[in-house]
């Protein structure tokens, strides 16, 4: 066949969505499909081939309600031109899809859309764009949801869309088949962590809006001893929360450790994948305290690492911990925004629990390896996107 895929941001960017995206494109072309993914150009890209997927890049950005600039019609005139069999839309509210919205009458492709989580569904600047929002889904062969519970796929069951499909995240099996090739790196002695401590991990960007606040402040509460929290994130030097976590990371070493001998430490990292792999490898609990998201990777990849996991309840997380048996859901409410506000104190006690019952621990972990072993590989998932292709 030949694919489509549409995602606001892709290689080099780094984030969930450039992640699945790539995932789904180069397992198809191992497959024998012809891929290209359609995205916004970036300066730091120097190919428009990688692992057999074609680039197309364009200079837009914005989306329906924030409104568009740049090469639109460019853009328009690529998929009213382009001979497609399917093109799938990655995540709605971004200019790839919304512009797609446009001229999808004119486009003979089949065609899908990942809603992937309707982050704006609460905003009030959003309002007219949900309004009309059911009327377009239904004009797709198929929509596909990450979870069986969440905004998008409840909004799509009130509005009688019925060309819903269910196909869930995962992990990379290249990357976590051999979890020993990962030891290699050594993450804890380069990084000063000894052995007997516990080392609490969460890899997330530096958003503002991954609960790294949250993370820091249960880590402090947590009457625990001897351990070591480390995020590793991408960096965001002129927005999110970089300079507070590095604040933070300040602070807790230089000054906290002269009045509590608990000996906690923190870290904050900006490292390549292979370290932050090896990190997994090393670490013996994966602590996620988000504010929003749809389906996070990182808690498919804390379970294909054998870790067992702490998470918010953002997204679908709770439906994750249920699906893989491998992590504990602290206490979190929804706001009006929509955002997930965690509770701290029940955050701490789970932290707390998890690290004095390493036997809970240890089983945790084993359930959720193989968990993803039968389920949540991206060679399965793509598989049933395949399918999907397939039979459309």
């Amino acid at each position: 066949m030949k694919i489509l895929h549409t995602v606001e941001f892709y290689w080099p960017s780094v984030g969930g969505a450039q992640e699945v995206v790539k995932q789904l494109s180069e397992h198809l072309v191992v497959l024998g499909h012809d891929v290209t993914v359609a995205t916004t150009k970036l300066s730091n890209r120097k190919s428009k081939i990688l692992n057999g997927v074609k680039i197309k890049e364009f200079d837009i950005s914005g989306n329906e309600v924030r409104g568009f600039t740049g090469e639109i019609e460019k853009y328009k005139t690529f998929l009213k031109e382009s001979n497609f069999d399917v093109i799938m839309n990655y995540a709605a509210q971004q200019w790839t899809t919304d512009l797609f919205f446009e001229l999808m009458d004119d486009v003979k492709a089949k065609k899908i859309l990942v809603p992937c989580g309707f982050s704006g569904l609460y905003d009030l600047a959003y309002k007219g764009y949900f309004k009309k929002l059911p009327h377009i889904l239904k004009k797709y062969d198929a929509t596909v949801y990450l979870s069986e519970n969440y905004r998008d796929i409840n909004f799509a069951k009130k509005h009688k869309i019925n060309n819903r499909i269910i196909i869930p995240n995962g992990a990379d099996e290249n990357e976590f088949s051999d979890l020993s090739k990962h030891h290699l790196v050594l993450f804890r002695e380069k990084y000063g962590i000894k052995q007997d401590e516990l080392l609490l991990l969460n890899v997330s960007a530096h958003t503002g809006a991954k609960g790294h606040r949250e993370a820091i402040k249960a880590f402090q509460k947590a009457d625990i001893e001897n351990s070591t929290l480390v995020i590793i994130g991408d960096t965001y030097h002129h927005s999110g929360c970089y300079r507070q976590c590095k604040r933070s990371e300040f602070i807790q070493n230089n000054v906290f450790s002269l009045f509590n001998k608990k000996n906690k430490k923190f870290r904050v990292l900006h490292i390549n994948r292979q370290e932050t792999l090896a990190a997994y490898h090393e670490a013996d609990i994966f602590l996620f305290l988000s504010n929003i998201e749809c389906s996070p990777l990182v808690l498919f990849e804390s379970a294909a690492a054998g870790k067992p996991f702490i998470s918010s309840n953002c997204g679908n997380a709770k439906e994750i911990s249920k699906w893989t048996k491998s992590g504990l859901i602290a206490k979190s409410v929804q706001n009006k925004r929509g955002y997930t506000e965690i509770d701290i104190d029940d955050s701490a006690r789970k932290i707390e629990k998890l690290v004095h019952n390493k036997s809970l621990r240890l089983k945790l972990g084993k359930q959720g390896r193989e968990a993803w072993k039968k389920r949540f590989t991206w060679k399965k998932i793509v598989n049933e996107y395949e399918k999907l292709y397939m039979n459309l």
